[in-house]
């Protein structure tokens, strides 16, 4: 892993949400960005993400194959959650790729104490990689099974449209990050009236 890399910012609330968002535009995930992602998003240690990242040279057949579960997850869950934006229902079969992984990954959940604190981490199997995807699709379930009534929301800002769970107490939040496209807005606003005079 590159040491001075800036991690991308976790801003969505909820795992699923983030993994959704990763890569917005349209190119695929590499494996090098997916475990970047496992190790930013605290899914994996930053010593397994190093022993991960060298199995695209040593398991490359592995590694491909599990990359096309990766990135048809992805599509599922922005379709899903998608849907669950504007109220919409959809179809059992695009729930079809979660269920996938939650069937053939095995493993359980464990308390454990992460940087002084205790937490809930999902324990995988150490053969094949579908563990990887577990707490990611586990993640998704749970944001299904709060149904349509889920606050999950896309930014305002129409060049941004990141997924976000709206946990603030009115349920009106509008941006991925006040600090990024909340500030531009409010900006852009003040520019608007002071040209505007």
């Amino acid at each position: 892993m590159k040491a001075a890399r800036t991690p991308p910012k976790l801003i969505a609330g909820r795992l699923a949400l983030d993994f959704a968002n990763l890569v917005p535009v349209a190119h695929d995930l590499s494996w090098t960005e997916f475990v970047e992602f496992l190790v930013d998003s605290r899914v994996v240690s930053g010593e397994r993400g190093m022993r991960l990242e060298t199995l695209e040279g040593s398991e490359p057949g592995a590694v491909d194959a599990v990359l096309l579960k990766i990135l048809r997850l992805r599509e599922c869950v922005r379709a899903v959650f998608s849907a669950v934006e504007e109220g919409r229902e959809f179809p059992k079969a695009w729930v079809a790729p979660i269920n996938e992984i939650l069937q053939v990954t095995e493993g359980h959940d464990e308390v454990v104490v992460r940087e002084g604190r205790w937490r809930l981490e999902f324990i995988g199997r150490e053969s094949g990689l579908e563990w990887l995807l577990a707490a990611i699709a586990r993640s998704a379930a749970e944001l299904i099974v709060e149904g349509q009534n889920a606050p999950v929301k896309r930014c305002s800002n129409a060049g941004c449209r990141l997924f976000f769970y709206d946990n603030s107490r009115t349920r009106r939040r509008r941006w991925c990050s006040m600090a990024v496209c909340g500030n531009r807005h409010k900006v852009a606003a003040f520019l608007k009236r002071k040209g505007g005079r």
